[in-house]
């Protein structure tokens, strides 16, 4: 995964470029200070997905960075990140057509997770909502929950439900109208942090054979 980073805290930006190359999947192609920079980057460095920051350099928006980016290059994902609880962001990135919406005070290997998640297709955004176990979930639902909190792509998960990538995606999106969640990977982390799901370490794939 080819990423951009754009965030104005240079020691900020600095920590991040270090643990993103780090990865054995990720590499950092571009860096820079102002959102007003982040198309060109994306474009010329070629950029899988962009990580910026909601306010930049000399005043300039991610999120309206985010959103011409997304009118020219509909096909490179973005994260936006922010350090300020300012709900507005969240609904102000959602119709600029952002990807993923983190906040700063995540950890590394969480945003590293939807940073992966995103790079498939899922979209993470803040959420009020906890994870209610009287929601009725089949086995196949509960299976996808769990293999996509064992960070499989749709189409490993497709193949291992025997299902097709049509079906998996609305399978997906009946499980979020059942739930009210708005992100497949926030729901399986939280079912399984309330007990509702066991990892497949501990207890047998219901659809595996």
């Amino acid at each position: 995964m080819r990423v951009a980073i754009v965030e104005d805290q240079m020691m900020l930006r600095d920590s991040l470029a270090r643990t993103i190359d780090a990865q054995k999947d990720m590499q950092v192609v571009g860096e820079a200070s102002d959102a007003a920079d982040a198309i060109a980057i994306a474009r010329t460095q070629k950029a899988d997905l962009v990580l910026m920051d909601v306010c930049t350099e000399n005043g300039s928006s991610g999120i309206a960075a985010a959103r011409r980016l997304k009118e020219l290059h509909p096909d490179i994902r973005i994260v936006i990140m922010t350090g300020m609880p300012e709900i507005t962001f969240v609904k102000q990135a959602r119709e600029a057509g952002v990807d993923s919406f983190v906040y700063k005070n995540i950890g590394t290997d969480e945003l590293l997770a939807v940073m992966r998640a995103t790079a498939e297709g899922y979209t993470t955004f803040p959420h009020e909502k906890r994870f209610d176990e009287k929601v009725p979930l089949s086995d196949e639902e509960i299976a996808i929950l769990r293999l996509v909190c064992e960070t499989k792509t749709r189409k490993e998960i497709a193949a291992r439900l025997f299902l097709s990538e049509g079906t998996l995606k609305r399978r997906i999106s009946e499980i979020l109208a059942k739930t009210g969640y708005d992100s497949i990977l926030k729901l399986a982390v939280n079912a399984v942090s309330n007990g509702y799901i066991v990892p497949s370490v501990k207890e047998p794939d219901p659809l595996e054979k």
